[in-house]
């Protein structure tokens, strides 16, 4: 997949289904509606699918975001996210809403050599993950001045990183969106730049209407929205078309004077004790507790079934995370967590499951934990 022809205009014209990614069956022997691109889904759980956007909801999103963060003919993009990744692939159809400057990273990732990339090509947006943007700032690395915004998605950013990340220049922005959405549903505006950071609230883009069930799961409409999905029926993939105008999302979410806080996935919350738990605000206590030294996508908390509790809390740990580092974080944590939200003894994993863009992969750690 060349980056620079999916900037142009022949790509966005052709109605040929095209796949962001490896496809390993015949796409051709399945009947899909013309000028669609399908994105494999990379969430932490659930069965392997794929996403069908239309290029006109990538398009209507791209011009979105272009205009929430001042992106115009006189800008520069670059791509540092794979483009099998709908965060990545929204990068090129930015560059071709706005008709601006284009440039690709196009090499194994090094926080030193990105910054220089990034000076040498003079961009002014970027887009990154959380791990990214951590190894930028433990280099200790200064951003060039030509560069504007880097979107930070893929999952959350600690606010120890994003605070050491601005003290050096680096102008970061927390978003939230996903695959569905044809990328990002709400980002901070360049404006926020000027204050400390904040990984929330997060101001919708104006494309979106959203609202939550009384359980906060966080549902969703807009022109940018999935026109449907390829899912498996037994040894076949079979393309099903979205049937409703409002898309109910796996993810919890607080919304308030049009603007979004995440609030963790509807998956990852647990009864422990007869108390919900949601594992993943456990997981940003002990990163905050870390102060920006654990990586992101190098640990996570799974919950084991449990005969007295229901579920029991695991701390799971990539191995090359610091063995002290892990004690010290856990002992923190311990000093102040009631009852119910105690974790058990930390396990590491010489192999640590994470998706391709560094997310860990909860339901196969869990698997890993029966297994061991």
């Amino acid at each position: 997949m060349d980056a620079l022809e999916l900037t142009k205009r022949v790509f966005w014209d052709d109605p040929e289904p095209f796949v962001a990614g490896s496809f390993a069956d015949d796409l051709s022997s399945i009947k899909i509606p013309p000028g669609l691109v399908l994105f494999a889904t990379s969430g932490s759980s659930g069965e392997a699918k794929w996403i069908a956007l239309s290029k006109q909801s990538l398009l209507v999103s791209a011009a979105a975001v272009n205009d929430h963060l001042e992106s115009s003919a006189a800008s520069c993009w670059g791509l540092a996210l794979p483009l099998y990744h709908v965060g990545g692939f929204g990068i090129a159809a930015r560059v071709f809403a706005a008709g601006c400057g284009f440039a690709e990273f196009g090499r194994r990732w090094e926080a030193p050599a990105f910054a220089q990339w990034l000076h040498d090509h003079r961009i002014s947006h970027t887009s990154l993950v959380p791990a990214q943007v951590h190894d930028l700032v433990a280099a200790g690395l200064r951003a060039p001045a030509p560069l504007r915004a880097i979107v930070v998605g893929g999952g959350a950013m600690d606010v120890a990183t994003g605070r050491a990340a601005r003290a050096l220049g680096w102008p970061v922005l927390a978003s939230y969106g996903m695959t569905e959405a044809s990328s990002q549903i709400a980002t901070q505006a360049l404006s926020s730049l000027h204050d400390i950071y904040q990984p929330a609230p997060l101001p919708l883009l104006p494309i979106w209407q959203a609202h939550t069930t009384p359980e906060q799961q966080l549902r969703i409409t807009g022109p940018a929205l999935f026109a449907g999905c390829l899912v498996r029926d037994n040894e076949h993939w079979i393309y099903q078309p979205r049937e409703t105008q409002w898309y109910l999302t796996a993810d919890r979410a607080l919304l308030a004077n049009g603007c979004l806080t995440p609030a963790g996935r509807a998956d990852a919350v647990v009864k422990v004790l007869g108390e919900l738990v949601d594992l993943e605000t456990i997981e940003r206590e002990l990163a905050a507790l870390a102060g920006g030294a654990l990586a992101p996508g190098m640990f996570a908390v799974v919950a084991v079934p449990d005969a007295r509790a229901g579920y029991a809390l695991v701390p799971v740990f990539d191995a090359a995370v610091d063995p002290a580092l892990i004690t010290s974080v856990l002992s923190s944590y311990a000093r102040h967590a009631p009852g119910f939200r105690r974790l058990r003894p930390a396990v590491i994993l010489a192999r640590f499951p994470r998706s391709p863009m560094g997310k860990p992969r909860r339901a196969e750690i869990a698997a890993a934990l029966d297994g061991s």
